[in-house]
C-alpha cells in the first residue's frame, strides 16, 4: 500500500503498480493535475503545503477504502511544494475484484482526500496576483 504526502514528482504507473493483485479484475487511477487557468484566470504554478498531520489522515483514507468489500488495494498520494502545470498533484489507484467497486472506491477515495486532507494550495496567477484556497 502508498499512502503518502510527499514532496516529489508523482506517478500515476507507481500507483498502478503498487495495487496490482492476482485477484484483482479491475485497476482503476486517477491523475489530479495541475492545469493552466482557474475561474476564467490564468495560473502559472501552484504550491501546496501540508499540515503535519496530514501523512496520517492519508494513512487513514487509505486503509479506509482498503477495507472495502470487493477491494483489493489502494495507493494514494498527494504532492506538496512548488509544482508547475502539468505536474501531477494527487495519483492514486484502486485494484477490486470487479470494475464496479474499483471505479466507485477510486472516485469517491478522490473526493474524501479533497475533503479531509489538511493540505493548502497557493494559485500564482499571470499577472501576479495570488490566492490561497484551503483543499479540504
Amino acid at each position: 500500500m502508498i499512502a503518502r504526502v510527499v514532496d516529489e514528482p508523482l506517478t500515476v504507473a507507481e500507483h498502478e503498480d503498487a495495487v496490482s493483485d492476482k485477484a484483482a479484475g479491475a485497476v482503476v487511477s486517477f491523475a489530479g493535475v495541475v492545469r493552466d487557468h482557474d475561474g476564467g484566470r490564468s495560473v502559472t504554478e501552484l504550491e501546496y503545503v501540508g499540515h503535519p498531520s496530514a501523512t496520517e489522515v492519508i494513512v487513514e483514507l487509505a486503509e479506509e477504502f482498503a477495507a472495502r468489500p470487493g477491494v483489493q488495494a489502494v495507493a494514494v498520494s498527494h504532492r506538496i511544494g512548488l509544482l508547475g502545470i502539468g505536474d501531477v498533484a494527487l495519483a492514486c489507484a484502486v485494484s477490486a475484484a470487479h470494475r464496479g467497486a474499483a471505479f466507485t472506491a477510486c472516485a469517491e477515495l478522490v473526493d474524501e482526500v479533497k475533503k479531509r486532507l489538511p493540505i493548502w494550495k497557493r494559485q500564482v496567477f499571470t499577472d501576479g496576483e495570488e490566492e490561497w484556497v484551503a483543499c479540504p
